[in-house]
């Protein structure tokens, strides 16, 4: 079973975590089973940016985004080169390191 380590962050899980995954499940799905509450404020439908991850290790072992998934991540906050939204990031057979970015662009919880 491979696992997702969560590098620690402030608000989603400061201490850092090591959680099991199922494969073939989401990268969220495995967080908040695990009370490790990523933002998704279009109910993981890949309708905005907010639950945008960044994969440190382990990146390859996901399936390839989508046309749609890379549309959606040219508008997330901190752009790299391993990053995915982790509503869409279907987990494999490998463990992967997973950073929650600092900032995400969320308009309902900024306000308009």
């Amino acid at each position: 079973m491979p696992q997702i380590i969560f590098l620690p962050h402030a608000e989603h899980c400061p201490e850092g975590a090591v959680v099991d995954a199922q494969p073939g499940e989401t990268i969220i799905a495995a967080a908040k089973r695990n009370d490790i509450d990523i933002e998704h404020a279009c109910e993981m439908s890949c309708a905005c940016t907010t639950c945008h991850v960044i994969v440190r290790e382990g990146f390859q072992s996901l399936e390839a985004s989508d046309e749609l998934e890379d549309d959606m991540l040219d508008k997330a906050w901190g752009l790299e080169p391993n990053s995915r939204l982790s509503c869409q990031a279907v987990v494999g057979d490998k463990d992967l390191t997973v950073e929650i970015p600092k900032y995400t662009i969320n308009q309902v919880s900024e306000g308009h």
